[in-house]
């Protein structure tokens, strides 16, 4: 396990060494969260690299990322904890077989760590296992009750199971939570952590992550596929396209052969760029060939 960075420009530099290009801002509350061992709260649109952030960390830190994906009615047994209900059976029933029917000599014998299947959470703050990066991904999909449970977790780093007791991390995990904003978190989640706004990168930045994450790209291709992603962020779209679409679209490009952006290539490659068929339908055509003429002017 490497030890955690001492200062921005060492937080920086690992985010950059595993391909994330982070800015001032961000690394710094990023390099904050570590060196204070508070959650980090990401916000942000889809596609911006919330969750991203928390791979890269577990790859520069040489720890487990243990990932939390939320959605819409999700409990706690597929969160923290279940009790292997099958297994205790049988050590019942052989128990029972054996001539054991003393029902609290019974519940301390199935009620152990052995019975214990530990879902992320739990398994995040296990102190049998190597540190880990937790990583609670979309919580504003999760329902406002399990925010209630998450407390303790971030508070204290611990989980108490009532059949069995606490469970305590021995050594904290670096905690990223993301969220898209489809609905507000309550403020005693946000109190506990560190907040970012992850917002869309500058076309500077935005080069900078396209040049480290597809490497093949031509130089000429990758800067007007910004140049072009930039501008169609500025039109009223169902869902602009994040960063993880831009790279795709400079790849896919690359792959038909593409040295520079040609006004077919843009129309029939415009479903890798944009997710919603209205979207689609709006830019395609005279729209797609007045952004492309005006990266074309503005690189003369």
């Amino acid at each position: 396990m490497a030890d955690l960075p001492t200062a921005v420009a060492d937080t920086a530099r690992l985010l950059a060494d595993q391909g994330y290009i982070a800015d001032q801002d961000l690394a710094t509350t990023v390099h904050l969260s570590l060196a204070m061992r508070r959650p980090l709260f990401l916000e942000g649109e889809p596609g911006t690299g919330k969750t991203e952030i928390a791979k890269v960390l577990a790859a520069g830190l040489h720890r487990r990322l243990v990932r939390l994906q939320c959605y819409d009615g999700m409990d706690l047994s597929a969160a923290a904890y279940e009790w292997d209900h099958a297994r205790q059976l049988m050590a019942i029933r052989l128990a029972e077989a054996s001539g054991r029917t003393d029902p609290g000599e019974l519940a301390t014998d199935i009620y152990t760590r052995n019975y214990l299947l530990a879902r992320p959470l739990l398994a995040a703050i296990d102190p049998d296992l190597q540190p880990a990066v937790l990583l609670i991904d979309e919580l504003d999909r999760a329902d406002e009750p399990f925010e209630a449970f998450l407390l303790e977790l971030l508070a204290d780093f611990q989980i108490t199971v009532p059949e069995f007791g606490t469970v305590r991390a021995k050594t904290l995990p670096a905690v990223v939570i993301t969220s898209n904003r489809t609905r507000e978190v309550h403020d005693a989640i946000r109190r506990r952590c560190l907040y970012h706004w992850v917002d869309y990168p500058d076309a500077a930045r935005e080069r900078a992550i396209l040049a480290a994450k597809a490497p093949s790209v031509p130089e000429r291709l990758s800067a007007q596929v910004v140049a072009f992603v930039q501008r169609l962020r500025g039109e009223d779209l169902f869902k602009l396209p994040g960063v993880a679409e831009t790279i795709d679209w400079a790849q896919a490009l690359t792959y038909l052969n593409q040295k520079e952006l040609a006004p077919a290539a843009v129309d029939e490659t415009l479903g890798v760029l944009l997710k919603y068929q209205d979207d689609v339908s709006k830019i395609r055509g005279a729209e797609a060939a007045r952004l492309l003429n005006e990266v074309q002017q503005a690189a003369e």
